[in-house]
């Protein structure tokens, strides 16, 4: 991969992790331009890894329906009105293949590509569990150095791969002041993720307590890329983003080292991030092919004996279902409980302590609300 010339400006850019409406309402089923720097979105993502829409996309259908939503939050009764247009950019609710409510702040539209930030983690927990399905990776019990010679000899290589997916490494890493020069970093190209991976020291026995890491998340797209041969970008279009049915391109960040990132940045619209919950809804299947191996569904979304909120690279939603959930407030949320899938995304949501009760009482309405035609 070619290093970026980047500005100072786009670095903050990155750091901040904007949303990009686009030009104009392009259909998101085009498929990518050329990766040439003056054609958007290239112009404002430079270096990212297109991943190029399905052959099959899976079609939604538009059912949409008001949806009369209200919720308690810290004694005060909200609606879904308000709570959109407090904290979000784009929102969509499926009810099987049919979209039940989407919506956008002025200025976006459903062709607009978000910022995953973490919600991107969980995209690669699915890479890890079709890497282990494949036998290209062998056992979760395997270190980090069987796969990546060149940290063999680090405090990561002796990691076990089980331990990076329910973040418990061992490895020093305090999240919010190490994120950002580690993002920053990569962004520019200044350092490689493994270059980063080498020089973190363990702090405490792996496997032991919870400790969120998104140089954990990174060190397994390394893994996963080692392992299968194969770029974790051009392996994560082949296996999850086309079997998927996804039906716009997206971009993949990466180091300009040839690594993709595997904490974040995959820049989708909010229809693809919920074709996403979808398959993850329906046990790793689409259109009948098995895309994620269903048992890694079900572990992935279990908790995983360190945080009882966490499982393998997504989080848990007790007695309700599961979300991946990134910086800023991504979600993909999908609610086992009523069997609906809600993806929403923003710029910055300062407010999101009322969002899980806003999407369990969106998820609870559909189902009240579902006809005889829906799932």
């Amino acid at each position: 991969m070619r290093r970026r010339s980047l500005s100072l400006t786009l670095a903050a850019v990155l750091t901040a992790g904007l949303a990009f409406p686009g030009p104009a309402p392009v259909s998101a089923r085009d498929s990518a331009p050329a990766a040439d720097a003056g054609v958007w979105p290239y112009s404002v993502l430079p270096g990212f890894d297109p991943l190029q829409p399905s052959a099959d996309p899976v079609v939604l259908t538009d059912a949409q329906r008001e949806l009369d939503v209200t919720y308690t939050y810290e004694g005060e009764t909200r609606t879904l009105r308000d709570y959109l247009r407090r904290t979000a950019q784009g929102f969509v609710v499926l009810d099987g293949d049919r979209v039940v409510n989407e919506w956008y702040a002025p200025g976006y539209h459903r062709d607009s590509l978000f910022q995953s930030w973490s919600a991107g983690k969980s995209f690669t927990s699915d890479a890890v569990g079709i890497a282990l399905g494949e036998g290209r990776i062998r056992s979760l019990d395997d270190t980090v150095g069987d796969y990546v010679p060149e940290l063999a000899g680090t405090d990561y290589g002796k990691v076990r791969l089980y331990n990076l997916l329910r973040m418990s490494s061992g490895m020093k890493w305090e999240e919010t002041p190490d994120d950002a020069p580690l993002h920053v970093s990569v962004s520019m190209g200044w350092r490689s993720t493994l270059q980063w991976a080498a020089t973190r020291k363990k702090v405490w026995e792996q496997g032991t307590r919870f400790n969120y890491s998104s140089m954990d998340s990174a060190v397994l797209a390394l893994v996963v890329q080692r392992a299968t041969g194969v770029p974790f970008h051009r392996y994560m279009a082949e296996r999850i983003w086309g079997p998927s049915g996804m039906a716009g391109t997206a971009y993949l960040g990466n180091d300009s080292n040839g690594n993709s990132l595997g904490y974040c940045c995959v820049y989708a619209t909010v229809r693809d991030f919920a074709r996403f919950g979808r398959m993850m809804l329906d046990g790793g299947t689409v259109k009948g092919r098995q895309v994620v191996p269903a048992s890694w569904v079900a572990q992935a979304t279990t908790p995983s004996g360190v945080n009882s909120r966490y499982g393998l690279h997504w989080w848990i939603d007790s007695g309700e279902g599961f979300q991946a959930s990134g910086l800023g407030d991504q979600k993909i949320y999908v609610s086992t409980r009523h069997n609906v899938v809600i993806a929403r995304n923003t710029f910055l949501n300062l407010e999101s302590g009322d969002t899980l009760p806003a999407l369990r009482a969106v998820a609870a309405e559909v189902a009240r609300t579902r006809t005889g035609a829906g799932r």
